[in-house]
Order: C-alpha cells, then sequence, then structure tokens
C-alpha cells in the first residue's frame, strides 16, 4: 500500500471559470494564512496566461488531498519475463 499527498490550489480564472494548480510536494500543515498569502501572490504576479486570459486570477481555496493504492495482484514481472522470452 502507498499514500501520496498533494495539495490542490483552486482558483477562478479570468473569465471566472474553476482552474487549479496540484502541489505533489507540499509541506504538510501548512497555515492557512500562509497558503492563502502564496495564492494572492500567484494571482497578483499574473504570469500564468492562457489564450489572453489569466489562469489564476482568484483564490478560491486550498485542499490537502490524499491518494492510497493498495494493489490487488502485480504480474508485472512475470508478464515482462514472458515477453523477455
Amino acid at each position: 500500500m502507498s499514500t501520496t499527498k498533494t495539495l490542490k490550489l483552486a482558483f477562478q480564472n479570468g473569465k471566472g471559470k474553476a482552474t487549479s494548480l496540484t502541489l505533489a510536494n507540499a509541506l504538510d500543515n501548512l497555515e492557512t494564512d500562509k497558503i492563502k498569502d502564496a495564492m494572492s501572490k500567484i494571482a497578483n504576479a499574473n504570469v500564468f496566461e492562457k489564450d489572453g486570459v489569466t489562469v489564476y486570477a482568484t483564490p478560491v481555496s486550498a485542499a490537502y488531498i490524499e491518494r492510497t493504492v493498495t494493489p490487488v495482484f502485480d504480474d508485472s514481472e512475470a508478464v515482462k519475463a514472458a515477453d523477455a522470452e
């Protein structure tokens, strides 16, 4: 079993549509104020744009997302060996 944790930052773009930025190696348990401040800096930097629309215009929310993978079976090595023959 393996578990990964990411930090998902949700924004509205310049047209009011939902968009997000997911950080794979974010520190655990960051303070709310630090995350809000970082999101505001991203929005105010105005450096992410697509087709003339600001991608991360307005900070909306942030959440840690945990994903757990529990293998049921793994025959990948046997399949590799069979393919090599």
